[in-house]
């Protein structure tokens, strides 16, 4: 922590983290070397658990393996890890003592001004896809700008390292899930997008509506500007919602032509009418379509809330342009592995629901789909209907691919479907194969499974990994 000095606010307090994840042990370790007295409490009892704790221990952490439900005698505040669900036991006894719970955000937001300098603004980013990209297209975007930022949050670095860090920042962006927006009541950003809202990780919030007020916490609090979705009412019924402080505006993003306040496309130019002089007549060219990769329209709509942002904070028009020129997408995000014989084959191993795997599929005008996984109680008939006509042809792969079958029967009777009885990871060889086969010239094969991938894979990356594999052994057959 070099010269960071200790506040006597948590000398000697009495912390319980919950969870030996990333984030928890980032926390407990920050927190150690405020002074504070931190025990970590984890249910799992595994070598890697005994080997972290060991590590721990090394910062004056104390550490209870295989019980995480008992809160420890005389804790003052809990810090718990993103995926711990809200009626977890050891919440119930904090609420039952009085003891706060808040999350490892909450602590970042808490000790960003430690030592007396002024803390570097938050741009956040939430939404139900869409947020990674966004958060490093923004981060782009502002080192073109020659700000000094990073992409932190729920990406990358533990924001608690960033905030006590040796580095400084001029500004950070902060992409931020709902879970980490539930556990943050004190963050207040400079200025928050909403990127879009589907059902998503209900299972933890309980309700749509519960996962709509937790995603609308990033928005309270805002200074300049609240950027939400023209194409989705709900983002902006949130910024209506929301307690700004006076002065924020409401900013939306379209990709239709922007009206005033607005952002949106302008003959495959990316227009401002927000952040411009009398926006009521004027309007300001950003940069093209084609400066963002991929161009597909749901990347546009990320670029674009990526750009409001930056926006606001004051970045000129050329920063963005060049920001996003840039700007390299991730793997497994509507990537293209290679044409063989004419078809296209695309990887989006990370379209792991269906709000994501539709933005996928409307960016093709022929497609076969290889879809499937784990449906995480998702329903897939508004999908296949709205999708329906794009489909020259569907393989399914994976446990719960029974149920897109069925969606496909009702919705889309005509498109033949090979349904693959296999869960083994050689499956994604056969199913590659499979959509080879019904392909057409100018189709293209597109892996947007609009299900996890647990039932078949450790994650979306070795999905995405057995697809490219599967393609470039294809395209190693046919040359």
């Amino acid at each position: 922590m070099g010269s960071r000095q200790v506040s006597q606010s948590w000398q000697g307090m009495r912390i319980t983290v919950a969870g030996l994840g990333v984030s928890g042990v980032s926390a407990a370790r920050a927190l150690a070397g405020l002074g504070a007295v931190v025990t970590v409490v984890d249910g799992g009892d595994s070598a890697a658990h005994h080997e972290r704790a060991a590590e721990l221990a090394r910062h004056g952490v104390s550490v209870r393996l295989g019980d995480a439900d008992t809160l420890p005698e005389g804790t003052g505040l809990v810090v718990t890890s993103p995926g711990w669900k809200p009626d977890s036991p050891l919440f119930a006894a904090a609420a039952e003592a009085g003891v706060d719970v808040v999350g490892d955000v909450e602590i970042a937001w808490r000790l960003r001004d430690l030592d007396g300098r002024e803390p570097a603004p938050w741009l956040a980013v939430t939404g139900t896809n869409g947020k990674t990209t966004t958060t490093q297209m923004l981060a782009s975007i502002l080192r073109a700008a020659g700000l000094r930022t990073a992409a932190v949050g729920n990406i990358g670095t533990p924001i608690v390292d960033v905030v006590l860090g040796e580095e400084t920042y001029d500004v950070l962006a902060v992409e931020l899930s709902s879970y980490q927006l539930h556990w943050a009541p004190s963050l207040r950003a400079h200025s928050a997008a909403v990127l879009n809202l589907a059902p998503d990780h209900l299972d933890w919030h309980g309700s749509m509506e519960a996962y709509a007020a937790d995603k609308g916490r990033i928005y309270e609090g805002n200074t300049v500007a609240c950027v939400y979705n023209a194409a989705d009412p709900v983002t902006e019924a949130l910024v209506r919602e929301a307690d700004v402080e006076e002065g924020c505006r409401a900013i939306g993003f379209t990709l239709g032509t922007p009206g005033p306040s607005q952002l949106g496309v302008v003959e495959g130019i990316l227009v401002d009418r927000a952040f411009v002089a009398n926006r009521q007549k004027n309007a300001q060219e950003l940069a093209e379509v084609a400066d963002v990769t991929p161009a597909a329209p749901h990347n546009i709509a990320n670029a674009l809330a990526a750009a409001a942002l930056a926006r606001a904070f004051g970045v000129e028009p050329r920063a963005v342009r060049d920001g996003l020129r840039a700007f390299t997408p991730d793997a497994h995000r509507i990537a293209h592995v290679a044409d063989v014989d004419s078809v296209a084959y695309v990887d989006d191993s990370k379209a792991t629901n269906t709000h994501a795997a539709e933005a996928s599929l409307a960016s093709y005008d022929s497609i076969v789909w290889i879809a499937g996984g784990l449906a995480k109680g998702a329903s897939f008939d508004e999908l296949v209907r709205r999708s329906a006509e794009r489909l020259r042809g569907v393989v399914l792969i994976g446990a719960e691919r029974h149920l897109i079958a069925e969606a496909l029967a009702r919705h889309a009777p005509e498109v033949p479907v090979v349904d693959l009885d296999r869960t083994d990871t050689g499956a994604m060889s056969a199913a590659v194969r499979e959509a080879a086969g019904l392909a057409k010239p100018g189709d293209t094969v597109l892996l947007a499974p609009a299900c996890a991938s647990m039932d078949m894979f450790t994650n979306y990356n070795k999905r995405g990994e057995a697809f490219a594999e599967a393609v470039r052994e294809l395209a190693a057959e046919r040359a």
